[in-house]
């Protein structure tokens, strides 16, 4: 029996997602587990396997937003009868409508009727000419704006395709991703004579479903009250320590950074102030057994938060490993939703781009974000000597809702201290 597969919920929230590509096609030979297709969610974009095992026998969505629960395909065996789709898919909706289009008239077939059904006959194909004819020189818009699946707006932006000047060939006149691949295969046109330079026009870009979620959650941050506390911490022993971690690294594993240093220093120290390693939510505190470390990594799509899980229970090797993984899946948007999921806490570090200071946002419902600048020598007063030190600054972001300024004061002091002797860490 032929088995729908349907668009499943990847995450507590999640209500729609977008069908990006297919990676089967119909027809193809599909096992149980196997990639079958991308789906972009609010967080990431990610392959979902296929729920069955046997022949792809209809893709019901090819691209495109569908709600959690909506069938998107059918597997079942060569030849078997697919069932009908859905009626309140968007395809079956198609389908109704152009059935509901059909001329069906009943009543007498006098001569002077028949007439009368030629004239609507030729009106009508008249109208449908007129309506291909305009539809070819002006996309379907809503609102505005230019009808494009996520992807074909993504191909256009890349290679600097225009989107209103396409024919859209998907529902509705709606622009896909074949459309655009058409637009870069045809030959350029003539160069036409120099003219006088047109006015520059504003490029409005749609916001993202990553970019959505991380408006909502900025928004959010911003509505909490929040404080900021600093310090800095002198590098020279972490440092040290980094360099003989490395020469004792493995070829093919991940070599240790400074960024895996003050992961674990993190960790061990939300174990001695628990008030720091917790969520607020609903006016409830929750306080987690466990540091859930999450690290900003920057994207060409956004800002992401992969998670390092019980990072006070992981050696140093086994956070850089984690670490590579999880940044190397990130930039190549692999990721899944249980890698963004359960952070208890976030560390952004800026030090590689030269940022000296800055203060991070928080990311809620998490109580409190690390901001880490770069390593910077500087002089320092020892024993009456003036001497150069690699300091690096630390700004501590807390939800005061959550975490008074003491303990702030108090977790903060413990990373430092932590990190000037990492051996009391590690």
């Amino acid at each position: 029996m032929a088995t729908e597969i349907k668009l499943p919920r990847l995450g507590q929230g999640m209500e729609s997602g977008t069908v990006v590509r297919w990676l089967k096609q119909e027809g193809d030979q599909v096992e149980k587990g196997e990639p079958l297709y991308e789906l972009d969610t609010d967080k990431v974009t990610q392959e979902v396997e296929a729920d069955a095992s046997g022949v792809l026998l209809r893709i019901a969505v090819q691209e495109g937003e569908v709600p959690v629960g909506q069938t998107v395909a059918v597997i079942g065996e060569q030849g078997e009868e697919v069932p009908e789709a859905d009626p309140e898919t968007p395809e079956a909706d198609e389908e109704a409508r152009e059935v509901d289009e059909e001329p069906q008239e009943e009543g007498s077939r006098a001569p002077a009727r028949d007439e009368e059904r030629e004239r609507g006959k030729e009106a009508s194909a008249e109208e449908t000419m007129t309506a291909q004819i305009s539809e070819a020189r002006e996309p379907t818009k809503v609102n505005g704006r230019v009808k494009a699946s996520p992807l074909a707006r993504r191909i256009a932006r890349e290679n600097g395709i225009e989107l209103s000047e396409l024919r859209g060939t998907g529902p509705e006149g709606r622009i896909v991703a074949e459309d655009v691949e058409r637009a870069l295969a045809a030959p350029a046109p003539a160069a036409a004579p120099a003219a006088a330079a047109a006015p520059t026009e504003v490029e409005v870009e749609q916001l993202t479903s990553i970019r959505k979620t991380i408006a909502r959650r900025l928004t959010q941050a911003w509505e909490a009250p929040v404080f900021q506390i600093s310090m800095s911490a002198d590098m020279t022993r972490a440092q040290e320590i980094r360099e003989q971690l490395v020469e004792q690294t493995r070829e093919g594993e991940a070599k240790p950074t400074v960024s895996d240093i003050l992961t674990k220093v993190a960790a061990v120290a939300l174990m001695r102030h628990p008030q720091v390693n917790a969520h607020f939510e609903d006016e409830t505190i929750k306080r987690f057994p466990s540091a859930h470390v999450g690290m900003a990594v920057a994207t060409d799509r956004g800002l992401v938060v992969p998670v390092i899980r019980d990072a006070d229970r992981l050696r140093l090797s086994e956070i850089a490993a984690a670490r590579a993984d999880l940044v190397s899946r990130a930039r190549e948007a692999k990721l899944q939703q249980q890698d963004l999921d359960d952070g208890t806490f976030t560390i952004s570090n800026l030090g590689m781009y030269g940022v000296e200071q800055f203060v991070a946002v928080l990311n809620p419902p998490q109580v409190a974000i690390l901001a880490v600048g770069a390593i910077e020598e500087k002089p320092v007063v020892v024993e009456g000597d003036l001497e150069l030190h690699p300091l690096m600054s630390l700004t501590l972001t807390c939800d005061h809702r959550a975490v008074d300024g003491a303990v702030a004061a108090e977790f903060l002091r413990t990373v430092r201290s932590l990190l000037e002797e990492p051996g009391l860490a590690l």
